[in-house]
């Protein structure tokens, strides 16, 4: 888990004056049982939608500050599948989670922290790492309702991919458990290894490959090569394909990308 959504790192100082003492552990431990008193761990799973709700007025709504004629394509966009809809549907999310019980731990959202949104890029030291890579929705919240939508995107990604209900329940169970470690780590780091902290891409690409079987790993495409490609090159993976040379010989990227 990114520590962009380790905020509770940070938030632990919002509030404080300067000069103040940071709280110590055992204070930040009975902090968050007292938040977790809040909203105990089965209020998370409730949701009663209200009668007025109106999950396609919010996304009209929305769309009138867009470009007009960009949004009948971002709405065709959504209709291709239940994955494509949940991926631009932050907002309806967001109003859906706004009437759920939080512990009130307040941090800097992603705000759409659903799968797609984590990826590969380079650090500025030119290494590859992976982490969340869009962030056009952050904004202040609570820490839970990026840990709920990046669970959702699992279940409706591998449903919509034709995985069994048992594989998305195993996948988001991974997940939610992967972030509860990872937070009980930065909880005993300092505040500057929470923020040097990141995720090598060709190390976890190594780890991934090291647990299939020599069938499996014969069908798989790619591997660590590309990526190392790119990052020895110091490019972005998600940078547009294509271009065209200008007359001073200058690259340019090209509107049409191929």
């Amino acid at each position: 888990m990114s520590k962009a959504q380790s905020g509770t790192t940070v938030s632990a100082l919002d509030g404080l004056d300067a000069g103040a003492k940071r709280p110590r552990p055992e204070e930040r431990a009975a902090s968050g049982k007292a938040a977790r008193a809040k909203a105990p761990l089965e209020a998370h799973a409730e949701f009663r939608p209200a009668a007025s709700r109106d999950p396609v007025g919010l996304l009209l709504g929305q769309a009138k500050s867009r470009v007009p004629e960009l949004v009948p394509i971002r709405h065709g966009r959504m209709l291709v599948s239940p994955f494509a809809f949940y991926r631009g549907a932050a907002l309806v999310m967001a109003a859906d989670l706004a009437t759920t019980p939080t512990p009130g731990l307040q941090v800097q959202l992603c705000g759409d922290a659903h799968l797609s949104n984590f990826g590969a890029y380079a650090s500025p030291e030119r290494r590859l790492i992976f982490d969340i890579n869009d962030f056009d929705e952050t904004l202040p919240g609570p820490f839970e309702w990026d840990v709920k939508r990046l669970a959702a995107s699992l279940a409706v990604a591998g449903r919509d991919n034709g995985f069994t209900a048992k594989q998305c329940r195993k996948a988001v169970l991974a997940a939610v458990e992967r972030y509860r470690t990872a937070m009980g780590g930065f909880a005993a780091q300092t505040i500057l290894e929470v923020w040097y902290a990141h995720l090598n891409i060709e190390d976890a690409v190594a780890a991934y490959r090291s647990t299939l079987t020599a069938r499996k790993l014969k069908k798989e495409r790619g591997g660590p090569q590309g990526h190392r490609e790119v990052a020895r090159q110091g490019a972005h993976p998600r940078q547009p394909p294509g271009g065209r040379e200008a007359d001073h010989g200058d690259r340019r990227t090209a509107a049409h990308p191929q």
